[in-house]
């Protein structure tokens, strides 16, 4: 069962929030393993496996870069660990800015800094636009694996852009 089943959604690349924190109270009020106490030890462990999973849904389900990895893995499109090669054409922005973090962290220019986050956080929406509509209308059976292919390099452009700013704070 996936988290989309577990929590009796529909499969999305942007699933509605406030319906998923509904449903996690549901299904947490369900399967909390308080209320298996008196119940055998294989419905105890059902229990407690099913409320670990219902976190582990929950947790993928409040970050859209780990919704969107999630439902590519679902589809076969993307492994755990996959070594994703990005276009040349980004890595040498990605290059650049990555010369000017190092002038700027030497300098200890914290200005220049903050215009590197700038930047960095434009060319993340600047990578979203061309995606944004797939990710927001996503249909099971209707959405291509073209487009889920779009998504994919827009997911490892964006994971690799975050990586950079993780190490700017």
């Amino acid at each position: 069962m996936n988290y989309f089943e577990l929590y009796n959604i529909p499969i999305s690349l942007n699933p509605d929030i406030q319906e998923i924190k509904r449903k996690f109270y549901e299904l947490s009020r369900k399967y909390h393993p308080d209320f298996f106490t008196n119940e055998t030890n294989e419905e105890q462990q059902f229990a407690l496996e099913q409320s670990a999973l219902i976190n582990k849904a929950f947790k993928v389900f409040n970050n859209e870069s780990d919704t969107i990895k999630y439902v590519l893995q679902l589809k076969n499109l993307i492994e755990d660990e996959e070594k994703y090669k990005l276009s040349p054409d980004f890595l040498m922005n990605v290059m650049e800015l990555n010369e000017q973090i190092l002038d700027a962290k030497m300098e200890e220019d914290i200005t220049t800094i903050n215009q590197i986050k700038n930047q960095i956080n434009n060319l993340q929406n600047e990578i979203y636009e061309p995606v944004k509509s797939i990710v927001e209308n996503y249909q099971e059976g209707v959405t291509t694996q073209e487009e889920l292919l779009q998504v994919k390099e827009y997911y490892f452009r964006k994971k690799y852009l975050n990586r950079i700013l993780a190490g700017l704070n």
